[in-house]
């Protein structure tokens, strides 16, 4: 009799794991298939955990700092910024807590030491409690348009010295 006991419980065991398998199964899909989503956006991505360090970046965010993927995981992510950008990165993700998002303009220096300039964007992130959890951090590098807005301002200065010499 004990075993039709037990063969019952093993049947109701095994039928209330196959839905609970089940269950999961598009959970992971969709996690795997955000995942693959954020590997292959063009823009900069990154996952900073709530103590400060880098969880993970996207290929787009590496290739902008000019290193592999993952090399800074785990890393203090204000080792992003040069000393000199620190501070208002510090004030800016103080402005994140408290009101959700933040947006700002940095100078960078890549892995090569060639500058980049950024936008970014942090996201903050929290849990089904409220709790703060970490932020993502967008990054768009504006580099491109900065040279060329330099070279603009180049160009502007010498036709006005030109200008200047034609006067006379």
């Amino acid at each position: 009799m004990l075993w039709l006991y037990l063969l019952a419980a093993v049947t109701v065991l095994a039928i209330a794991l196959r839905r609970v398998v089940h269950r999961q199964k598009p959970l992971d899909d969709q996690l795997y298939s955000t995942r693959v989503a954020v590997d292959h956006v063009h823009s900069g991505v990154a996952w900073v955990r709530a103590d400060g360090t880098i969880g993970s970046m996207n290929l787009a965010f590496a290739a902008i700092l000019g290193i592999k993927p993952g090399e800074l995981d785990g890393h203090d992510w204000l080792l992003l910024f040069p000393q000199r950008e620190r501070a208002k990165v510090r004030e800016v993700r103080s402005q994140l807590v408290l009101q959700g998002i933040a947006a700002f303009d940095v100078h960078i220096e890549r892995a090569n030491g060639s500058p980049a300039w950024l936008n970014m964007v942090l996201v903050a992130v929290h849990d089904h409690k409220t709790r703060f959890v970490g932020h993502h951090c967008l990054a768009e590098d504006r580099t491109r348009e900065k040279q060329l807005e330099e070279k603009v301002q180049e160009l502007t200065a010498a036709l006005g010295r030109l200008k200047t010499l034609e006067a006379r």
